[in-house]
């Protein structure tokens, strides 16, 4: 080794030398045999299915084709099966060569290398950094105009700049080359095998481009703050026992979360798709509170005590079932009514979706507050918790309303075309128009499928709260379903975003809520720690854009 222990190309080529010619010998044998079996059969498929493809021929012409094509396919596999034992020999043979020779003779000599360059060239940059300093103080020593002397410390920074980016190219250098030498060992298995890789096998080389392609300040960009989140729990779990005399982390209150978290999720998921196109709702928390009122009115345990524009309205003549059902559609259909009334004017008009949902907000809470006097309508039949959302053995399964939303949702958007022209919009608009997709029946759309999640959650809350509907309902709950997208990685940018993000953004911030109020932290406070979530969450999402762009 050169230097001691650094390889030159040269050195680290008759390195791999012996194992090149050793594998390489093994895979022109293997090669020789697959070429009247293997490579005549993925050939063979290839070729019937272009002609199964191929509509410039008759019915009766492909037909002909395939059966002749068929018929050799079925003779290369014969051939196939005839080789392939002894084909197996030769790549175990390969692989324990390959598994006795490769990391003792090559591959940890290439690290040892590596590791003795870097010494090397962060050497030869301190090195460089002292000479520049000398150099420099002995210029400024011989200045005196103030303008010079402000030339030569930028002429100084710049050199040091140059010094810095030689030195990163250094380091790239040598982890390129460290990792063109790991996988190379892959690159062997690869032809022998022909792509076929064991679970260890992937996991290492997926390992190994993760390591390779690691950047800190993209890591600390992407997760940064769901660092910050976790530290901040592990703290209220740890300050939690010493105030209170109990444990945070229980399963009575993991359980209580998930309940909590489980109509929010509804809200989320229907924001985040207005968020995924660059827009936001203001409606969400008077969504809420007049879905909670008609659900309360409906499901209203005897004859309501309040009026609805003066009007007392009476139930208790339909079945409890009927009731319940009545009860999620008329949620549904009036937050979609709104909803879908702010989507035209945000697709129509191109206003912005803080304005029309802004009206929305004002309109919906003016007209239920008006309506009901703003009064509260008490409890619901306590029959129907018990029959929507049981607890199975303590589970709660209002646990599996959100469950069910999630997958839908999810479906929605990975797996249909709405989903790829919901994110196609959101990430530029003008080119989906021009692709022929049409912005305005994706955006009021959108807006559709938010009205449908927002009378869900809204439904579903009126049941685990057992009623209590009125117009305030839900203040400031359009906050906390925003903040969890935003959290969750869903961009303000557009077009950027997973519904396992809003997941995470909804667990996060109900869990974070309801730790603190276990600790007795005041309301007003909460809202301090929310804000402060929101402001670090938008500002590390806008430092990604600026990175992009």
């Amino acid at each position: 080794m050169a230097n001691g222990k650094i390889l030159t190309a040269d050195q680290e080529m008759q390195l791999r030398r012996p194992i090149d010619d050793y594998i390489g010998k093994i895979q022109t044998k293997i090669d020789s045999l697959r070429e009247e079996g293997t490579d005549k059969v993925v050939s063979y498929q290839n070729t019937i299915d272009n002609v199964k493809r191929d509509r410039t021929l008759t019915k009766g012409e492909k037909e002909n084709r395939i059966a002749a094509l068929r018929a050799e396919l079925e003779k290369a596999k014969a051939v196939e099966t005839q080789n392939k034992g002894e084909i197996s020999k030769l790549i175990s043979d390969a692989e324990a060569y390959i598994k006795a020779h490769f990391d003792k003779e090559y591959y940890q000599p290439v690290k040892a290398s590596c590791s003795a360059e870097k010494t090397a060239a962060k050497e030869k940059y301190q090195k460089k950094l002292a000479e520049l300093e000398k150099e420099h103080q002995q210029t400024m020593t011989k200045l005196s105009d103030h303008q010079e002397i402000k030339d030569e410390k930028y002429v100084y920074k710049n050199r040091q700049f140059d010094a810095k980016m030689d030195y990163q190219k250094d380091l790239q250098q040598i982890k390129d080359r460290s990792h063109a030498a790991f996988t190379y060992k892959y690159h062997l298995i690869d032809m022998l095998r022909m792509s076929r890789f064991t679970f260890a096998e992937s996991r290492a080389q997926k390992w190994e481009n993760y390591k390779y392609t690691f950047n800190r300040r993209a890591f600390l960009l992407q997760n940064g703050l769901y660092i910050a989140i976790i530290i901040i729990f592990i703290a209220l779990c740890i300050i939690t026992p010493m105030v209170k005399g109990s444990p945070l982390l229980t399963y009575n209150n993991v359980l209580n979360i998930l309940q909590q978290a489980s109509p929010r999720m509804f809200l989320a998921l229907g924001v985040a798709a207005l968020i995924l196109l660059a827009g936001t709702d203001l409606s969400i928390g008077r969504m809420v509170g007049m879905g909670m009122t008609t659900a309360t009115i409906i499901m209203h345990q005897g004859v309501n005590t309040g009026g609805v524009f003066g009007h007392i309205f009476d139930f208790t003549t339909m079945p409890v079932g009927i009731r319940v059902i009545f009860a999620l559609v008329m949620c549904v259909v009036l937050c979609t009514f709104f909803t879908t009334i702010a989507g035209f004017f945000t697709a129509k008009f191109k206003m912005h979706p803080f304005i029309s949902t802004m009206a929305n907000m004002l309109v919906i809470f003016g007209l239920v507050t008006y309506a009901t006097k703003g009064v509260s309508f008490g409890a619901i039949e306590p029959a129907i918790p018990n029959i929507v959302i049981p607890k199975v053995n303590g589970f709660p399964t209002i646990i599996l309303w959100a469950v069910a939303a999630v997958i839908i949702v999810w479906f929605i958007w990975n797996k249909t075309t709405f989903g790829k022209n919901l994110y196609a919009v959101g990430g530029n608009p003008e080119a989906a128009s021009v692709s022929g997709i049409s912005v305005f029946a994706v955006t009021v759309g959108a807006f559709v499928m938010a009205g449908i999640l927002y009378g869900f959650g809204s439904w579903l809350e009126c049941i685990r709260m057992v009623g209590s509907g009125s117009a305030a309902y839900g203040q400031g709950w359009e906050m906390d379903a925003i903040a969890a997208c935003v959290v969750g990685g869903v961009s303000f940018t557009g077009g950027i975003g997973k519904i396992s993000g809003v997941v995470v953004g909804v667990f996060i911030f109900t869990a974070l809520t309801y730790s603190l109020t276990i600790l007795g932290i005041d309301t007003n406070l909460q809202f301090v720690f929310s804000g402060i979530i929101i402001l670090v969450a938008v500002t590390l999402d806008c430092l990604k854009y600026v990175q992009k762009k």
